[in-house]
């Protein structure tokens, strides 16, 4: 009875505490998590608000439901991860979450390192910040209106995170067990991997979908429950027995019990039981929060807290940049990331093992998640602001370049040649392997360094300073091949789908400038995307200069050739513009379209060519174009505009509306239409919208 009591005793306390700390945040507007991660700070043995905090059997007890509360969490979010969701994602969604988690991945490890920690403790702490939490975007999504675009883009990316974050906690496990300590326990810990998760999926998808789906056609909700429950806790069981987190298995469990076709009604009958666990096992993340621990690495925290909002800014703006989205999807879609959540306690818990040299790393993670998590609302609500500050800012032949750049994109996404497929799959498939190579020869070369030193010195006489310094050399040349593999695949790949955009004539390559631009800039976005995640790997077998100085050098290089591409295709568009305006002053109103089908055949690559006629009643008259801000809104540009006969050529922002006038538009579909509503709107219409 003594134990029992213990028992409801600890549990009363937990959830009394969370149940008043919520309630607070809930009146500050504040994501609920927070609530419990200070409940567990107050019940904690490090601050014992309650007296000493919980007596060692409480603790126990809140550890151990903790772990179901893991479990029960990552079965749900296995849930919403169902494969056709991971195929619809498509390569522009996952290009972009490689190029955020490689840059951020880098530079908490690079904080690490400039802290004195050891390569260990660096390694979780870049795999801590990469990865944004899903459960506090979803409820600041909620809460404060967005664009549906942009809310599809985040949630994309948060797909490729979580994906990302199962791979990183099942290595992490390896890591910490000693499995990475040299090349051939590495690539034998990559191999088991591998074995198991193949294993495990085969045989899941031929007996859970299955079970499910008859399950939930015959069953009561109570079986429900019990089918779910029992088949992420037999998962679970199943990874921990293979050496890895349980959060492993049930996540699996979750994806392969979405298979089904029933995950709504699996979610929504587990959710009550997931929230009550997953709220104490937060409660047990915040009593391991150590306030000495926090003080002392105030430091880091607070530069690891700029590295979240900086990182994935400049990560999943840029990415999505050169992915097609325009600058200011992108950058909202940036800014609603700034922040780190359950994953990143779960990445922190796997290095406890680690003792001393990683113990500080629970409470520096809780601390740069409430900071973030703070933050996260204030972003996201000024996002569309921040976003159009941002856009008007951008210098006038980069924003040419970015209008076109979509339509580009747009128009290459469906090759209908089978033949064209194939060399796409084969040119990736063979980047991927180039990288793979360069990141395994590079690791293993700093790994087995001072050992091949060290039998050079032992059969040469060679000291073990020109000895590794010859080993260095060696292995540089070593990667110079897959270097150059990886700059050609990119290379190709971007001639290949700049083809579809724009195929050559045989008439004379009028498409040039163009071409050129959208080549360029479809390398440095596949590059990045080998390129980082690379990098993210490898540096924490280098010294962190050399990385960085690579990064440099080939982002300044990189820079230079688009900075001049895109004063190339300015020309292109100003000449353009010339024709058009000059065609246009000669054609009647109802052979317009056949006029700017002739200046798209003599000046290709300028898009989709769209005239509209501005309404004497539209609410555009009078306005200049920075008011409209059609570009920022939609994506599409003003190209043109043809007034009583005369060309405006390259309209500039301060350029007047007027009834009457003709506006050539070009930009992808979508944007176009959406423009052209803009400009179909009355003043009536504009009144009650602002009303």
């Amino acid at each position: 009875m003594h134990h029992g009591g213990g028992f409801l005793e600890g549990l009363a306390i937990v959830l009394g505490t969370a149940l008043l700390t919520t309630i607070l945040c809930q009146r500050l507007r504040q994501p609920v998590v927070l609530g419990y991660l200070l409940a567990g700070v107050l019940v904690g043995p490090h601050v014992g608000f309650l007296g000493h905090g919980l007596e060692q059997e409480g603790v126990g007890t809140v550890e151990t439901l903790a772990e179901l509360g893991v479990i029960l969490l990552m079965f749900s979010l296995g849930l919403e991860f169902r494969l056709k969701k991971v195929l619809a994602m498509g390569p522009r969604t996952a290009a972009i979450g490689a190029v955020e988690v490689g840059l951020v991945a880098w530079l908490g490890f690079l904080v690490g390192q400039s802290f004195g920690w050891s390569t260990k403790a660096s390694v979780f702490a870049g795999g801590i910040v990469a990865i944004s939490s899903t459960m506090i975007v979803a409820k600041t999504f909620a809460e404060v209106r967005t664009d549906r675009r942009v809310m599809d883009l985040v949630f994309g990316i948060l797909i490729f995170e979580d994906l990302a974050a199962i791979l990183m906690l099942a290595t992490l496990t390896a890591v910490v067990s000693g499995a990475g300590v040299s090349p051939g326990l590495f690539a034998l810990s990559a191999v088991k991997l591998a074995g198991f998760l193949f294993c495990l999926v085969t045989v899941g998808l031929l007996l859970v979908p299955r079970l499910m789906s008859y399950v939930v056609r015959n069953g009561r909700p109570e079986t429900i429950l019990v089918a779910s429950v029992g088949a992420c806790f037999l998962m679970a069981v199943l990874a921990e027995r293979f050496g890895y987190s349980v959060g492993l298995g049930a996540f699996l469990a979750g994806a392969l019990a979405a298979e089904s076709g029933h995950s709504r009604t699996l979610s929504y009958t587990v959710r009550p039981l997931r929230d009550l666990f997953a709220a104490i096992f937060f409660v047990s993340v915040g009593m391991l929060i150590d306030p000495a621990l926090i003080l002392e690495h105030k430091e880091a925290i607070c530069l690891l807290t700029l590295v979240v909002i900086g990182g994935k800014v400049v990560g999943v703006s840029l990415g999505a940049v050169l992915a097609g989205h325009s600058t200011q999807r992108a950058v909202q879609a940036g800014l609603s990331l700034t922040q780190i959540g359950e994953f990143s306690f779960m990445i922190a818990a796997v290095a406890l093992p680690l003792g001393e040299q990683a113990r500080f790393l629970y409470p520096v993670a809780v601390s740069v998640c409430v900071l973030t998590s703070f933050a996260t609302p204030f972003f996201v609500r000024r996002s569309e602001g921040a976003a159009r500050w941002v856009d008007a800012r951008v210098p006038r032949p980069l924003q040419t370049f970015l209008t076109f750049y979509g339509a580009w994109l747009g128009r290459m996404r469906s090759p209908k040649e089978e033949t064209a497929w194939t060399r796409i799959r084969r040119l990736g498939f063979l980047s991927v392997i180039e990288a793979g190579f360069l990141t395994g020869i590079i690791i293993g070369f700093s790994i087995s360094l001072p050992r091949l030193a060290g039998l050079l010195e032992r059969y040469t006489g060679m000291s073990i300073r020109w000895g590794s310094l010859l080993l260095i050399g060696l292995g540089a040349v070593a990667c110079i091949p897959f270097c150059l593999g990886i700059y050609h695949c990119a290379q190709r790949l971007g001639v290949l789908f700049a083809s579809f955009a724009m195929p050559p004539s045989p008439q004379g390559d009028r498409a040039h400038a163009p071409r050129r631009s959208l080549v360029l800039a479809l390398q440095v976005a596949i590059f990045l995307a080998l390129v980082l995640p690379v990098l993210a790997l490898i540096q924490p077998f280098l010294p962190p200069l050399p990385g960085i100085g690579v990064l440099a050098l080939l982002g300044a290089v990189s820079a230079v050739a688009f900075w001049r591409s895109t004063h190339t295709l300015e020309g292109h568009v100003r000449a353009g513009a010339v024709m058009m305006a000059e065609v246009l002053a000669r054609q009647s109103r109802d052979s317009i379209p056949l006029a700017l089908g002739q200046v798209q055949e003599l000046m290709p690559g300028l898009g989709e060519l769209t005239p509209v006629r501005i309404d004497p009643q539209s609410a555009a008259v009078g306005k200049n174009l920075v008011q409209l801000d059609l570009r920022g809104r939609t994506g599409a540009t003003v190209v043109c505009i043809t007034r009583r006969g005369e060309g405006v050529l390259a309209p500039s922002g301060d350029e007047l509306i007027a009834a009457g006038d003709l506006l050539v538009l070009s930009g992808e579909p979508e944007a176009v239409r959406s423009a052209r509503t803009i400009l179909a709107r009355r003043e009536v219409d504009e009144a009650s919208l602002a009303a």
